[in-house]
């Protein structure tokens, strides 16, 4: 579909009481979809990015299928593996059946930034009334009041942008004490306003924030590091748009084996240090704003051992304790071009 789109740099804003505009064709392929007067009232959409876990992503779709308060929504699955198509086939098959309604689409261009770009697209394109995106990863269920207490806040919040709880769950039970480390904790506790949101395993974004910060919506130069999602909350929140946090909206992640070994958590951490550096980098451009940036990630590495102490007495698990130097020393490292380039190959993330 050739729709007129909007060009331009990630976050370059536009008029936030106009739609988004777009001047480029569509990058992916609708596969399966709704008759367009079955959703021509869906207020809430639910995006669903998956790269080869079928298997999974069927379990996601199923939560979605059971949830509880009688919502109107809609799901669009976005396959990123554009030769084999796995969760494709199974999407649509689920989709014929009955089990959801919306959209399957084949976004080829490997990378999660693109995955998000098409997914919030396609909701702005395809679904006249939209008011919200909601998201949920692959590897990851909705309790069944998830999208109840996520409407429900965002019905009566003072926000823009809402984060919701994700818990780990470990395929080796005997490693559930890792949930105690920083890599699988949700950022908050407790509902209400926060000060910003950092990850988009479990949000609703109100389309008013899409709207204003334009597309691209995520910066594709994260695709591969991570980081996309903070970079796109920073930017709302320069832009003046209110977070909130509703606990109650809760979801699971299954953690396979590898998530647990000391190489992917070690990685995971180097990883939140560099995307936390190249962002404030970004926010502070020229040589004076890259020094400032340097000595805080020195200070960091510093405050890295008593912290890291603390840490690890808390926890009682030294390998937790680990994580601020791993943080800081990502963070060093991004200094000289190194990046970790964790989604590279995500069906081993």
């Amino acid at each position: 579909m050739a729709s007129q789109i909007r060009e331009g740099a990630p976050g370059a804003g536009r008029n936030p009481s106009a739609p988004a505009v777009f001047t480029m064709p569509e990058s992916f392929e609708i596969v399966a979809g709704s008759a367009p007067e079955a959703l021509a009232g869906i207020t809430s959409v639910v995006c669903v990015p998956t790269f080869k876990r079928p298997d999974m992503l069927e379990a996601t779709l199923r939560s979605l299928a059971n949830q509880q308060g009688g919502h109107d929504f809609a799901v669009i699955v976005v396959e990123n593996e554009g030769i084999e198509r796995a969760g494709a086939a199974r999407a649509s098959a689920l989709h014929a059946a009955g089990l959801f309604k919306g959209f399957v689409i084949v976004e080829p261009r490997q990378g999660n930034c693109k995955a998000y770009n098409a997914a919030w697209r396609c909701a702005l394109t395809h679904f006249p009334a939209l008011e919200q995106v909601l998201g949920i990863d692959d590897d990851e269920e909705a309790e069944p009041g998830w999208l109840d207490a996520f409407v429900t806040a965002a019905r009566m919040a003072p926000a823009d942008l809402f984060g919701g709880s994700v818990t780990a769950v470990f395929a080796d039970a005997s490693r559930a004490w890792l949930s105690a480390h920083p890599v699988f904790r949700s950022h908050y506790g407790t509902s209400g306003p926060v000060p910003m949101l950092y990850s988009s395993a479990n949000y609703l974004i109100r389309r008013s924030v899409l709207d204003t910060l334009g597309f691209p919506f995520l910066d594709e130069s994260f695709d591969f590091t991570g980081g996309g999602d903070t970079d796109f909350f920073t930017r709302a929140k320069a832009a003046g748009f209110r977070f909130w946090w509703v606990q109650e909206a809760a979801q699971r992640e299954t953690m396979p084996a590898r998530r647990s070994e000391f190489g992917w958590i070690h990685a995971r951490g180097l990883r939140n240090g560099a995307i936390s550096a190249a962002i404030e980098r970004r926010q502070n451009p020229g040589p004076g704003g890259r020094l400032r940036v340097l000595a805080k990630s020195l200070a960091l590495l510093a405050a890295s051992v008593p912290r890291g102490l603390a840490l690890g007495i808390r926890t009682r698990s030294g390998l937790i304790g680990l994580y601020h130097a791993q943080v800081a020393a990502g963070r060093l490292m991004s200094e000289f071009g190194v990046a970790n380039e964790q989604y590279r190959k995500p069906e081993k993330n």
